[in-house]
Order: structure tokens, then sequence, then C-alpha cells
């Protein structure tokens, strides 16, 4: 699956398309090594898909390549990430 990165001044946001959809995960940057991941919005064709969770996966490899730590705000990361003890060097729970 192919994510794109999309980044302005005050965050971004992670995209996906597939099958001529959108998902996509935006995030807010509190400083060079922090982001705060705000939502997550898979449309319903895609649900069941794994996008989402592709998305989530995305967010945390990008964090390890940047140096920075993730707070998850949005709900879907959130589960995501208590189910992946792996992510807790970059996602503070």
């Amino acid at each position: 699956m192919d994510i794109r990165n999309e980044n302005n001044a005050s965050g971004g946001r992670y995209v996906a398309t597939v099958e001529g959809h959108e998902a996509e995960m935006t995030f807010s940057r509190m400083s060079p090594k922090l982001i705060i991941i705000d939502h997550t919005g898979v449309p319903d064709a895609l649900r069941g898909k794994g996008v989402g969770q592709a998305l989530s996966l995305h967010a945390v490899e990008e964090a390890r390549r940047g140096g920075w730590k993730i707070i998850p705000l949005c709900p879907f990361f959130k589960a995501q990430a208590q189910r992946h003890e792996d992510w807790r060097d970059v996602v503070n729970l």
C-alpha cells in the first residue's frame, strides 16, 4: 500500500489511496520532537482492509526515522498503540 506524507508548518497527514478511495491520518506538530495524532479517517468502502493499521504503522515508522514521539489523541490510533508494545519507543500512552 502506498502512503504519502503531506506536511505543513503546523502538522500534516498521511494519506493512502486504495481502490479510488482516500484514507487519512492527521497530526499536529507540537515541537520538532513531538506530534499529536488526532484523527484517522477510513471510508466505509475500505473498512476491514487494514488501511487504518497501515497508516498507524506508517506513523510509527516515520516517528522512528524522524526521532520524534507521538501522543495519540485519536481513539483508533490509541487502540492500535495499546496492542503493540513494540511501539512504546515512540508512542507516549
